[in-house]
């Protein structure tokens, strides 16, 4: 049997265990939109069904899937309701980040922790007056042998459906950038619902306040030992929740549209769902969908090489050149990736209400979370940034960033 008919069922069994689940979120995703009410049973569901461990190996009690099948999975839980795939993208990272460290009972125990169901939220980015490049939250030593959290982090997506917090700090007593890896439910973190974007509303993505929050030494890692193309995997998951969006545009306008009798007297038919025009409408989403999903694939499958030549490089397969290419072909296909897919999904779903009339707009139906939430997704890390750092890839050959951050500056933006 080849791998990829193996990939293939491996698939096929994934999407039939998690089907009837994201049925299920479906369901109330948009009355969850419209009242702003977090998904917490149905990310505990996941959660308990091993939708976190998809991929931690079979042999630590996962489902050592690909990341072409997570994303794909991805894809099909952001069509359900993209504000939960947007939540849980912290913790796959986290998860990714273990899958290529080194082996060892550290190792071991995260795994296991994800096996068992447990989640990691993310916890990064600060905003006001933090000079860009520069860290205000700080990890002190206790002078017991352990450490505290002090500082505030804003977008902390999904932080507050999580067990532990993946969050970036500096050391006070060595200067060194790291990931501190929080527990979330003890004295000393306030997580805080206060995101008030007109998208993305359900995600968790608030305020995280750490107050002398104790972390452990061994869950200090070293930020430089993260995996290479962490920025590219956080993008493939902003895709997923874009292509995810625009399939569920093109599921509910359709359904719309498919119950809708009334026409104009100058439309094209009798009846409004047997409207050429109409259909080509419905039609032309679809296809936008099925570009989106493939495009996220292609996506994938480069982040899968960057992953396999990071695991190659440790077992001394191949060199360190070998290993870059693969990580900034990953940084490139996801960057492209997100140049296309934000104008085209969000325009694709503002094209959508063509196929309707005004009584899309009512509120009853919530039809624009689609648009609010695709339109949100593309915000992050602005796509014409990425548009103008591949000209210069085309033009010049340099490579794309990697490692960046936001913050204020009154000099030269600062790709760390």
């Amino acid at each position: 049997m080849s791998t990829l008919t193996l990939s293939g069922t491996r698939l096929a069994e994934l999407s039939a265990r998690f089907a009837p689940l994201f049925t299920n979120i479906a369901a109330g995703a948009a009355e969850r939109d419209a009242t702003r009410t977090l998904a917490r049973e149905q990310i505990k569901d996941l959660a308990a069904a091993g939708f976190g461990a998809l991929r931690v190996p079979e042999s630590h009690g996962g489902s050592g899937a690909t990341l072409p099948e997570l994303f794909t999975l991805l894809t099909g839980l952001a069509a359900a309701d993209p504000n939960i795939a947007q939540a849980l993208r912290g913790h796959f990272a986290f998860v990714e980040d273990q899958l290529v460290a080194p082996e060892g009972p550290g190792r071991d125990q995260w795994l296991r922790r994800f096996a068992t169901g447990e989640l990691v939220g993310n916890s990064w980015t600060e905003i006001g007056s933090v000079a860009l490049g520069e860290v205000n939250t700080k990890v002190v030593p206790d002078g017991k042998g352990g450490f505290a959290v002090n500082g505030r982090k804003y977008y902390s997506t999904g932080s507050i459906f999580a067990d532990w917090i993946d969050t970036y700090a500096e050391r006070t007593d060595t200067g060194q950038r790291v990931i501190a890896v929080v527990k979330a439910h003890q004295e000393g973190v306030e997580l805080a619902d206060d995101w008030d974007g007109f998208g993305q509303r359900t995600t968790g993505t608030g305020t995280t306040t750490f107050t002398g929050a104790a972390v452990a030494a061994e869950h200090l890692i070293d930020f430089d030992t993260r995996f290479k193309y962490q920025s590219a995997f956080y993008q493939g998951v902003l895709l997923a929740v874009l292509a995810g969006s625009a399939a569920a545009a093109e599921r509910d306008f359709a359904a719309e549209l498919a119950v809708r009798s009334r026409t104009f007297s100058h439309g094209a038919a009798e009846s409004a769902n047997e409207d050429p025009q109409l259909l080509q409408v419905i039609g032309e989403v679809s296809a936008i969908g099925f570009a989106a999903a493939a495009t996220v694939d292609s996506a994938a499958r480069a982040l899968q090489e960057a992953y396999e030549a990071a695991l190659a490089l440790r077992a001394g397969t191949i060199d360190l050149d070998a290993e870059e290419a693969a990580n900034d072909a990953a940084e490139l296909a996801t960057a492209q990736a997100q140049v296309v897919l934000t104008p085209l999904v969000v325009n694709g779903i503002s094209h959508a209400f063509d196929a309707l009339a005004a009584s899309a707009t009512s509120v009853s139906k919530n039809l624009d979370r689609h648009w609010r939430n695709a339109r949100t997704a593309g915000n992050h890390n602005p796509w014409v940034f990425k548009a103008r750092v591949i000209g210069a890839h085309s033009v010049h050959g340099r490579a794309l960033p990697r490692i960046w951050a936001i913050g204020s500056s009154t000099g030269p933006k600062s790709s760390k």
